[in-house]
């Protein structure tokens, strides 16, 4: 009997080893973003800092010279430009995140249709190995009642 050669092996494997190379991209890509809200968040609490750090000084009933007050001005306009562009990277690799996830989804969902495609050829190639089983034990059934008569 032939073995079983699923004529789209090949195929089925350079699918996989993409669905990998995708899975790979999209974690990464899933880092990065996590990464990106991370630095956000010490941004942020940077600022609360500094205004914290600013609001002691004011309240304190001290004197507070021009200079100092255009400093922390100078710092938390520093700091809120920071934080709106980590927001647009955040903005961005989330948007890379989503395409990574996309082309995930598609590749799956092809390797899943060759992989059924192999299964059902799988299933016809053991249909017709039944058949041929099944027809080479009819063939000994009748010589054997041919010989008995």
């Amino acid at each position: 009997m032939k073995k079983f050669k699923f004529q789209l092996e090949t195929l089925l494997n350079v699918t996989r080893r993409k669905k990998d190379d995708a899975e790979i991209k999209f974690a990464e890509a899933s880092r990065k973003l996590e990464e990106c809200r991370a630095k956000l968040q010490v941004l942020l609490r940077e600022l609360a800092e500094g205004q914290h750090e600013f609001a002691e000084k004011t309240s304190a009933g001290k004197t507070i010279t021009v200079n100092v007050i255009m400093m922390y001005n100078s710092f938390f306009n520093w700091k809120r430009h920071q934080i709106e562009e980590q927001q647009q990277i955040i903005l961005r690799a989330t948007q890379d995140k989503q395409v990574k996830l996309k082309l995930l989804m598609q590749l799956m969902t092809y390797l899943k249709s060759i992989e059924q495609l192999k299964e059902k050829r799988r299933n016809e190639y053991n249909a017709e190995l039944l058949a041929e089983e099944q027809k080479l034990l009819d063939e000994i059934g009748l010589q054997l009642s041919m010989r008995g008569q």
